[in-house]
């Protein structure tokens, strides 16, 4: 199915995209409703499925080193998929939640754990030559943290009232739009063509996950003590 914009809401959503990324959070809650009236059921899911996926891709740094460090051990696509619908499953059950005030979390204690989490997998990468049965379960666990926090962005720029749902799932969509590119642009740059060589750990895997474990350290660090 193709979506396409209406001329006469092009604008709208040009507009609303730039205040959206740009103007602060207490006003979105008062000037979004507002704006999503003159758009159609189509244009807020597109914007939102934008906002999604922007938010990984390219401003979801954290996210994106989280997800390659679950590439890395075994960068088979069978394996990543597994892994990535366990993540998918977790972080849309609390996103969901959250969204609808069943769960909540402050961000200062959610942030710091996000960062373990990064820091927990990429270690693991180092000190195990295998995926084992339970990374997969791991990976829901902390997926069911990273929800809390895509909550937490989603909860700043606002959900217009009359497209509460359909604004929640576009960008939910919009999130997953964008794990898959990262898996698919690692597996294409390098998962495709060095993944069976003898010196994929030593070279590849292991290099990585350490810089993408002091990262992870450093962002633990900042996002517990001087957030």
């Amino acid at each position: 199915m193709k979506f396409e914009v209406s001329n006469k809401n092009k604008y709208f959503l040009v507009a609303i995209s730039i205040v959206l990324a740009f103007v602060p959070a207490t006003i979105h809650a008062h000037t979004m409703d507002g704006y999503f009236d003159k758009l159609s059921r189509t244009d807020v899911f597109l914007i939102y499925l934008e906002l999604g996926f922007t938010h990984i891709i390219p401003l979801g740094f954290d996210h994106i080193l989280f997800i390659l460090s679950l590439f890395l051990l075994s960068p088979k696509l069978k394996t990543i998929i597994w892994q990535a619908t366990a993540f998918t499953v977790a972080h849309s059950i609390t996103l969901g939640l959250a969204m609808f005030g069943v769960v909540s979390a402050p961000s200062h204690i959610v942030e710091p754990i996000i960062a373990l989490s990064i820091m927990f997998v990429a270690i693991e990468n180092i000190i195990s030559d295998k995926l084992r049965p339970t990374r997969v379960l791991i990976v829901f666990v902390f997926g069911l943290i990273h929800g809390l926090g895509f909550a937490g962005v989603l909860k700043d720029l606002g959900l217009p009232k009359k497209e509460f749902v359909n604004a929640l799932i576009s960008f939910n969509i919009g999130v997953e739009l964008g794990q898959i590119a990262i898996i698919l642009g690692a597996w294409l740059f390098f998962g495709k063509w060095f993944n069976k060589k003898p010196w994929y750990r030593k070279f590849i895997v292991n290099p990585l996950s350490a810089i993408i474990a002091v990262i992870a350290l450093y962002w633990t660090i900042e996002r517990a003590f001087f957030a």
